[in-house]
């Protein structure tokens, strides 16, 4: 087995930890139990060298022995790749857990990054704009909510799918923007409760305090 290495910042201001996208890659990198380590970059003064790794200056990347991949949807695809944990392996099962890995990059995370800066710039300007963006939101969280109210997962069991999902409607939830959507609500409960989650999301904050 190739060693696996990823990278992120090696620091952040205080409001975006916990949300930075290198858990998801954590957090399945823990599901699926492969050893990985972790590489960090500088937050300020990006170098030449971060921009050939991720072309827009982001984190994270994963180091696969000579590959390196960057965006979280496509490593935490290439991880399901290496663990029936996070995808099955029939194709029928395997063809509904990437259909949901799309849907929560682009139906719902479309949706919920806007409204989710101007919560985070404590924007509460009433402009016909951020109108459209909270109708935008609030019409996907419905559909949404139609969805969980009748399973316990996007599939038959917990996926790489469910990462993605329930990170980006984590964001939404920290804004309380899920309290009219129980269903939503519930199931980010039921994926921040698994103890993957709890040992990235920790992981993640130790990591960039030890910079403070």
């Amino acid at each position: 087995m190739t060693n696996l290495a990823l990278t992120t910042f090696d620091w952040v201001p205080d409001l975006p930890r916990g949300y930075v996208r290198d858990l998801r890659v954590r957090w399945a990198l823990e599901e699926a139990g492969l050893p990985y380590t972790v590489n960090s970059v500088p937050f300020q003064d990006r170098d030449e060298g971060h921009f050939s790794s991720q072309p827009f200056g982001q984190v994270p990347w994963l180091t696969d022995g000579d590959m390196r991949i960057f965006e979280s949807g496509a490593i935490l695809l290439h991880l399901a790749e290496r663990s029936e944990k996070l995808m099955p392996s029939d194709s029928s099962s395997r063809s509904e857990v990437i259909q949901w890995i799309f849907a929560a990059l682009n139906s719902v995370e479309m949706a919920s990054l806007p409204w989710s800066l101007y919560k985070f710039s404590d924007d509460t300007t009433d402009t016909p704009g951020r109108k459209h963006i909270d109708n935008f939101l609030n019409a996907r969280l419905k559909h949404m909510e139609t969805v969980l109210t009748e399973r316990e997962w996007l599939v038959d069991s917990f996926s790489v799918a469910d990462i993605l999902m329930a990170d980006v409607l984590r964001l939404v939830d920290r804004f309380d923007g899920l309290a009219e959507f129980p269903a939503c609500r519930d199931y980010v409960a039921r994926a921040t409760a698994r103890p993957a989650f709890k040992k990235a999301y920790n992981d993640q904050i130790v990591h960039f305090a030890a910079a403070d």
